[in-house]
């Protein structure tokens, strides 16, 4: 049975990819298999998208994204360093104001309203909500609406914008080199079942790109990887996103769906702004700061920059430095907010 989910799963995935492309959808090889899974999902379908797989997708958006940090590149990111630390505080202002609108309005707890709002990785942020005692559910199904919402938006938006090729960057190599790459995918993949052993966050991202960046930024060369190799990974990534959705899943819990989505679309108005004021300071175009400061993750908003050519290593690092960032002060600023709340109390 379980091979006969996978398969269908997979057919599923593809054949959404190739009607997004088809209809000249925006990243149509995330988009395309994010919605036709997720549809197909919520109307009861019990296909399967396992975790090696998503795990596979992410090791070629990390590897990928390593392979664009040539010299030149990383001393253009550093140049732009105060934005981008700038970029690291502004989500946690962010999870503040959701935590208030997700009490208010979902009737959470102050934990789970906290962790529901706090744009780090979805499954650290699950991780971190178990640690304390919130809804885990409830948690989930926060960050999967904000994901959802930002992934659908963003791309279309910007499409509209037209603003696709005002930032490019290309990677330190374009050739495909069959030895080249074995040894490129064996480094990667032992970096990533390095970063999962030693539980740290995003392995199968970070590992990978820490690698890949760390051979680019050195001028090593080893290979590119193919496109159908980058086209695949951006169907595994949607793929695995559309799986996260179950039938009810909208229904379950009403309130708490509607309260993340207003969340979710006030953050990204709220990040545009902040990208607006960003550019006051800074000469990354607009487009790549928004992309920077979007509430989204590091894979999905990565092949967003990637796909429209948006300044890919800048948007990378808002994103990377953000995640790692919420992932280290979260729990210790909700401890430090709930012993307050506490203290307050009569």
């Amino acid at each position: 049975m379980m091979p006969l989910r996978l398969f269908a799963g997979f057919l599923i995935a593809l054949a959404g990819a190739l009607l997004a492309v088809h209809l000249d959808l925006p990243l149509p090889w995330m988009l395309g298999p994010l919605l036709a899974t997720a549809a197909t999902r919520i109307r009861g379908m019990q296909t399967v998208c396992p975790a090696p797989l998503r795990n596979a997708g992410q090791w070629v958006i990390g590897t990928s994204l390593g392979l664009y940090f040539t010299p030149q590149v990383v001393g253009h990111v550093v140049d732009h360093a105060p934005a981008i630390v700038a970029g690291m505080v502004f989500p946690v202002l962010l999870c503040g104001l959701g935590a208030i609108l997700m009490q208010r309005f979902a009737k959470v707890d102050f934990q789970t309203a906290w962790f529901s709002c706090a744009i780090g990785g979805a499954s650290e942020m699950t991780t971190l909500a178990e640690r304390h005692g919130a809804n885990l559910e409830r948690v989930a199904t926060a960050h999967s609406v904000r994901i959802l919402l930002v992934v659908m938006i963003v791309p279309f938006l910007f499409q509209a914008w037209g603003v696709a090729g005002l930032d490019p960057s290309l990677p330190g190599t374009a050739r495909v080199d069959p030895p080249g790459l074995f040894l490129l995918v064996a480094l990667t993949c032992a970096s990533a079942f390095l970063f999962a052993w030693r539980k740290l966050p995003a392995p199968w991202i970070l590992g990978p790109l820490a690698v890949a960046m760390g051979l680019t930024t050195q001028d090593v060369s080893l290979s590119a990887l193919p496109a159908v190799v980058t086209a695949g990974g951006q169907l595994l990534i949607g793929w695995s996103l559309g799986d996260r959705y179950r039938p009810g899943f909208f229904r379950g819990a009403p309130s708490l769906v509607l309260t993340a989505a207003l969340y979710t679309v006030l953050s990204l108005l709220l990040a545009a702004g902040f990208a607006c004021l960003l550019v006051l300071f800074t000469d990354v175009p607009l487009p790549t700061l928004i992309l920077g400061t979007t509430p989204g993750g590091i894979a999905e908003m990565a092949i967003t920059a990637k796909v429209l050519q948006l300044g890919v290593p800048v948007v990378t690092a808002f994103h990377v430095t953000r995640m790692v960032f919420v992932v280290l002060v979260t729990g210790p600023l909700y401890r430090l907010v709930s012993r307050k709340k506490s203290a307050e109390k009569p």
